[in-house]
């Protein structure tokens, strides 16, 4: 199964594609889409279209997109929830199933400590990733989001298998 992660942003858009054969888990690609444009709308457009050629290029058989965090700014968070939107949008698109994850939840099942920082993260990704070449905290975050998608997708199909 291959399995695009997208780390949700306004200005920078982490996301990272995964091969995952049973246990084995094996890095495809990452990057970070950068929004372009004046305003508003046109920064969401950009985050769409790049979003959309990543799935024509990698053709991921599922997604996930981390769950917005809510800051003390509300304006930032509504503006965080319109490119997750763009984050959701494109997936169902394609038809694909979008796993949701907080990012506790990311961290906890990745590095092991619910409230890690970037860099345990990325450096969980790539002990976990052997040979990646991170594009950035934002596609580290997104290839943790993909990782945790299929280790709860494993658990889930063990479930369904014992039940």
């Amino acid at each position: 199964m291959r399995v695009l992660g997208i780390d949700p942003g306004l200005r920078n858009l982490g996301w990272g594609v995964i091969d995952v054969m049973g246990s084995r888990l094996s890095h495809v690609a990452n990057g970070v889409c950068r929004s372009s444009g004046g305003d508003l709308s046109e920064r969401l457009l950009s985050l769409y279209l790049q979003l959309t050629e990543i799935f024509a290029a990698y053709e991921p058989q599922a997604a996930a997109v981390e769950q917005t965090f809510v800051n003390k700014d509300g304006a930032s968070t509504l503006k965080l929830g319109q490119a997750r939107g763009i984050a959701l949008l494109v997936p169902a698109q394609h038809d694909l199933p979008v796993g949701e994850y907080a990012p506790n939840t990311v961290k906890k099942t990745v590095v092991g400590v619910g409230h890690a920082n970037k860099d345990q993260v990325a450096h969980m990704v790539k002990v976990q990733l052997p040979g990646v070449d991170l594009a950035g905290p934002d596609a580290a975050d997104a290839l943790a989001i993909a990782i945790c998608h299929a280790h709860h997708a494993r658990s889930q199909t063990l479930v369904e298998v014992r039940a």
